[in-house]
């Protein structure tokens, strides 16, 4: 019976990692553009968090009791939309603003503007460090509240990311869990070629964190991951390294050399959506 219910479970979380797919890619459809080939990439790993690991009330964004989700990747706001559209936190009707004028789905994510969108990002490098006093805040209110940020393997060039990694092990952060979108692409080529990140597990084990890699667009691999890191019992922060493929489900998207910021001829688009449809069968 438990592994019946385990495979329906996988089933189901598929099936949201293809909705929130699907979301982003209409999402860019409405504007032409965007970072469609992250939010492609990212849609297992949101689908695990929204789906199955956190706790969180879609009518009441601000509960005090949830657990947060923190975009230290602004220009991920597409993918977040998405998994937040996905979750109902966000009218399914609002996909067709995203990025105009008055819009609260702006193209970076703002904090103040979008339900569900707990810190503003795009100056990269800083999530992990406001996710570190979260939780410490979390903690002097004896809250079992858990933090979940998301950032990216170009975030780890940033210094400000390893003070917190280290901040983080110091206070026992046992209620943090870092989620790393290693996709090893960013504005600028191969984020290995920019600045090497490997070993990346030895590095943040030596740094005290509880950590584990797995495949990011494997929803069965990411279930287990997350279950391991809400339930380990030490006294030190986790981490889920995730390594994932720029513009999952699409092919044509896949095998682009340049997918960190995706421009599409119109047609493309539903071309795209098609693909997809025989991906999510």
């Amino acid at each position: 019976m438990l592994k019946i219910n385990r495979l329906h479970q996988i089933t189901e979380l598929k099936q949201r990692a293809y909705n929130i797919r699907q979301h982003a890619l209409r999402m860019g459809q409405v504007q032409g553009q965007g970072y469609v080939g992250q939010a492609l990439g990212a849609a297992d790993l949101l689908a695990v968090s929204y789906f199955h690991a956190m706790k969180y009330q879609p009518e009441n964004p601000e509960w005090e009791g949830r657990d947060r989700f923190y975009l230290s990747i602004g220009h991920y706001a597409i993918a977040l939309y998405a998994a937040l559209i996905e979750a109902n936190v966000i009218p399914l009707e609002e996909l067709e603003t995203y990025g105009s004028d008055d819009s609260r789905l702006p193209m970076s994510g703002m904090a103040s503007y979008t339900p569900g969108m707990e810190i503003t990002g795009g100056s990269l490098g800083h999530g992990l460090g406001i996710a570190v006093g979260a939780c410490l805040g979390l903690k002097q209110k004896n809250s079992n509240a858990f933090v979940y940020n998301l950032l990216s393997d170009g975030e780890l060039n940033e210094g400000s990311t390893w003070e917190a990694v280290m901040s983080a092990s110091h206070w026992k952060l046992d209620n943090l869990i870092a989620i790393i979108d290693v996709n090893n692409q960013q504005a600028d080529g191969h984020s290995s070629d920019i600045l090497a990140f490997e070993p990346i597990v030895d590095r943040w084990e030596s740094f005290g964190w509880y950590t584990q890699r797995v495949d990011g667009n494997e929803v069965e691999d990411l279930l287990e991951a997350f279950d391991n890191a809400r339930n380990h019992k030490g006294k030190n922060p986790r981490v889920i390294i995730c390594d994932t493929k720029m513009g999952k489900g699409v092919s044509f998207l896949e095998s682009r050399e340049k997918t960190h910021f995706i421009r599409v001829d119109e047609h493309e688009w539903d071309e795209a959506l098609n693909i997809l449809t025989h991906y999510g069968k």
